[in-house]
């Protein structure tokens, strides 16, 4: 097995470099001991652009920019999606892969 492995449907590990890698073009993001949402371009995005009220409010399903963001997480290189969130505004951006780099290494890097 080789020494990138798949974390996500487009997050891959390198376990010999110990970087995350964009899964569709093999971009480098940024060093496996750090988020990987650190090393991909992010798109703070204004909810009422996705999701247009059909209804006026209060009856509209609709995200209220006062009580919810969305956030997008992309490749540099690909333009690929690597990850979307939404958070409540002023909320910290989440850390979701803190993997274990070693016994990764240990599973799948068997001399």
């Amino acid at each position: 097995m080789g020494a990138k492995h798949q974390m996500t449907e487009y997050l891959d590990i390198d376990l010999e470099k110990e970087t995350w890698c964009c899964r569709r073009c093999g971009h480098e993001l940024i060093s496996a001991h750090e988020s990987y949402k650190e090393g991909c371009l992010v798109y703070d995005r204004d909810p009422t652009t996705v999701y247009r009220p059909i209804l006026p409010p209060p009856y509209t399903l609709a995200p209220d920019p006062e009580w919810c963001r969305i956030v997008e997480f992309y490749c540099p290189s690909c333009g690929i999606m690597v990850e979307c969130e939404y958070l409540p505004p002023g909320h910290p951006i989440t850390n979701d892969i803190e993997p274990n780099i070693a016994a990764l290494k240990q599973k799948y890097l068997r001399a």
